[in-house]
């Protein structure tokens, strides 16, 4: 299962970064190959400066070793070690009417022996969800939309669930706001009386192979959008809470620094420009304010 998964993100990232730079038409991906001292690696691939994309990262990973500390006091283990592979993205265009995006999709392992030739325990995880700066309902219910479907081939259970529990997630709640606009989010699916872990993995893999459907054509049809400088003002106000969210909040992040990971590849989903205005608020009846309306309020896309 680690072999079929890594081949997965594998051609996935490559799926993602060709999608992308055909769009930009300017920026190409800049590669790191890195290795993680205690085992493993990754391939992180940034873009920057582009006509469409400002910053971007698409970033895989197979990491592996002893469990260090804080992550046996999260399990309540004296000795463990772990296999951990992972496509993580995060996509900032420069046109603050094109949305920001995050996605990534997950397997973890669990062993009692050093030589992890035997598993004690295994997961996926992962999710995608999208982060507008100004709101067009159709887009998110596209998004939304693509998502659902991709679920529902695994069971009709499985988007309202994991729709809620991004809502859930993906909040601010020092700011009693969302982040984005959702997704999905899902996290330990192990193998149960439902389903076996084979088939957690193929739902996995299905869910991040719809990504490109579900960003690309938002894309298309937002980056001719025209937009003005108190537009992009906004935009970057409003990445201070993306900011936020991955510093204080994101599970990822912490993981990726407590467990002695690239610090270039955890933080790569920063934006390249961001402000925090003291208490700043948008005009009543505004676009703005309109977003701000939904990040307090989640709404349901699709039915």
């Amino acid at each position: 299962m680690r072999k079929e998964f890594t081949g997965y993100i594998e051609n996935l990232q490559d799926e993602i970064c060709t999608a992308l730079e055909e769009i930009d038409g300017v920026a190409a991906f800049r590669e790191d190959l890195w290795e993680r001292d205690g085992g493993g690696g990754g391939r992180t691939r940034v873009i920057e400066k582009g006509d469409v994309f400002e910053k971007g990262g698409v970033n895989i990973s197979t990491v592996y070793g002893e469990l260090p500390g804080p992550i046996k006091k999260h399990f309540d283990v004296e000795h463990g070690w772990f296999w951990a592979g992972g496509i993580s993205l995060v996509i900032h265009p420069k046109n603050p009417m094109v949305p920001t995006v995050h996605a990534n999709f997950r397997y973890f392992e669990l062993y009692d022996d050093p030589e992890m030739k035997t598993r004690k325990d295994g997961w996926f995880g992962g999710g995608a969800d999208l982060t507008p700066y100004y709101l067009w309902p159709e887009d998110a219910a596209h998004f939304h939309k693509v998502f659902k479907e991709a679920c529902d081939r695994h069971g009709e259970d499985l988007y309202p669930k994991f729709k809620k529990q991004c809502d859930e997630y993906f909040y601010n709640s020092h700011r009693g706001e969302a982040r984005g606009i959702g997704g999905l989010f899902f996290d330990y699916l192990r193998e149960d009386d439902q389903r076996s872990i084979s088939e957690w993995q193929q739902f996995t893999q299905d869910v991040g192979s719809v990504f490109i459907e579900s960003y690309l054509p938002i894309v298309k049809d937002r980056i001719q959008e025209p937009y003005n400088r108190a537009q992009r003002y906004w935009q970057e106000v409003r990445r201070g809470r993306y900011v936020e969210f991955n510093l204080i909040h994101d599970r990822g992040t912490l993981f990726g620094l407590k467990t002695n990971g690239r610090i270039e590849s955890i933080l790569m989903s920063l934006p390249p420009q961001v402000r925090w205005d003291y208490d700043f608020e948008p005009r009543d009846g505004s676009r703005e304010a309109e977003l701000i309306d939904v990040l307090k309020n989640p709404r349901d896309w699709v039915k």
